[in-house]
């Protein structure tokens, strides 16, 4: 890790007297208070980033991505709305949505591995084959929407709650989304498997 992000990493999140003029300080062009959100928030942005991402390195790039906009977007802070510990996660998981989308753009469809196995487990492999292309082909017509929403959910963890949060979608929409992908990817499995109608 970088020298300055080692020190991101080992500050604690002390508790600030002007915490809730942190940003407000930033807006304004104040150079202590950037030294003091890096401080305040710097544990808080490096834990989401390394839950989106696959190493260190990957994580300090969008640490840094971050905090850039972090300082570009300061002044939107509004104190009447929301703590700053909220705005900031908000902003941090929306940007790292943004970065994982970008990378995930295509779904896997060979989840299973092709090897060598005994004549009586052929069958069943042929099978599951057929179902992870069946559920690979539907999750890919689903829409961008649906696909991330599923995604957060499943791979995540994401309650409906935060992934309405961090999207900014109607919570009823984000349930929505969800059901009706699962529906389809299970609809697709089951016609695959011989019981359903088609889709």
């Amino acid at each position: 890790m970088t020298p300055w992000l080692v020190a991101i990493v080992e500050t604690g999140m002390s508790a600030s007297s002007s915490q809730s003029a942190l940003l407000h300080r930033v807006a304004r062009g104040d150079p202590s208070a950037v030294r003091e959100v890096v401080d305040e928030y710097g544990d808080l942005i490096w834990s989401l980033a390394r839950k989106f991402t696959h190493s260190d390195a990957d994580a300090e790039e969008a640490v840094q991505d971050i905090f850039v906009q972090l300082w570009r977007k300061a002044d939107r802070f509004d104190a009447s709305r929301g703590t700053e510990v909220t705005f900031v996660s908000v902003l941090a998981r929306r940007l790292l949505i943004d970065r994982w989308r970008r990378e995930r753009r295509q779904p896997a469809t060979d989840g299973f591995m092709h090897e060598t196995t005994p004549a009586s487990q052929q069958t069943a492999a042929v099978e599951q084959d057929e179902i992870a292309r069946a559920a690979a082909t539907a999750y890919a017509d689903l829409s961008e929407d649906q696909q991330l929403a599923l995604r957060l959910s499943i791979e995540r963890g994401f309650t409906h709650e935060m992934i309405a949060s961090v999207t900014e979608t109607p919570l009823g929409t984000v349930k929505t989304r969800i059901r009706s992908g699962l529906g389809r990817i299970r609809q697709a499995t089951e016609t695959a498997l011989g019981r359903g109608g088609g889709r």
